[in-house]
């Protein structure tokens, strides 16, 4: 694994990775090593871990000796912990062009996209937008050559090696294959994004129930 640690301000260390793989991985295997003292937070990235300390608990020094013993953990097929199950409705505007763009059938790429676990590796672009990277081997979409001045909320959609749903309204670019009335983000629930980093996802076909 290629890891460069670096001190970013007085209280957090910058963790930054070789690919986003091993972004996940290093942020699972800390979820579980015993509470490493005097880390406040863990924020994800695309290839970066920022991890916030508490000065009065600890220090750089310190925190760096005991990240250098967390142990990278892969998520595996059938997933590790309580999944967040996200009911969905298949009848995007893109469902068939992806499906085409895939060189397979609709019903093939909803399989697909139903039939693995997702893990949150980042989020970003909006709040409760949460970049999800999938179990199974990668189909990669290419985003709309033109994106939509206005992607409706619940959207679920597909972009590179990613899939999301949009936690409100806004402009966007990714190939949009079904819609859920799950809220991603509430500032009434705790944590307000119901798929924050190291989160795992299903997506439940509710045509096929």
């Amino acid at each position: 694994m290629s890891l460069d640690v670096r001190t970013a301000g007085t209280s957090a260390l910058m963790l930054t990775f070789g690919s986003l793989a091993e972004a996940v991985a290093f942020r699972a295997g800390l979820r579980s090593t015993t509470a490493i003292a005097g880390v406040t937070e863990v924020v994800s990235g695309a290839r970066t871990l920022l991890v916030r300390f508490d000065p009065r608990a600890t220090d750089a020094v310190r925190l760096r000796a005991a990240l250098a013993d967390v142990r990278p953990r892969e998520v595996g097929p059938s997933g590790s912990g309580e999944a967040v199950v996200v009911p969905v409705t298949y009848d995007g505007e893109d469902l068939e062009e992806v499906a085409r763009l895939a060189g397979t059938t609709p019903v093939a790429l909803v399989a697909w996209h139903t039939g693995q676990v997702w893990t949150s590796a980042f989020c970003g672009f909006a709040p409760g937008f949460s970049y999800l990277t999938g179990s199974a081997p990668l189909l990669d979409v290419p985003r709309r050559s033109t994106a939509r001045t206005a992607v409706p909320s619940g959207s679920v959609g597909l972009a590179g090696g990613f899939s999301a749903v949009y936690p409100r309204t806004s402009p966007g670019g990714w190939q949009l294959i079904g819609r859920t009335d799950v809220p991603m983000w509430s500032v009434d629930r705790d944590p307000p994004a119901l798929a924050p980093a190291g989160t795992l996802v299903r997506f439940v076909d509710v045509g096929a129930a």
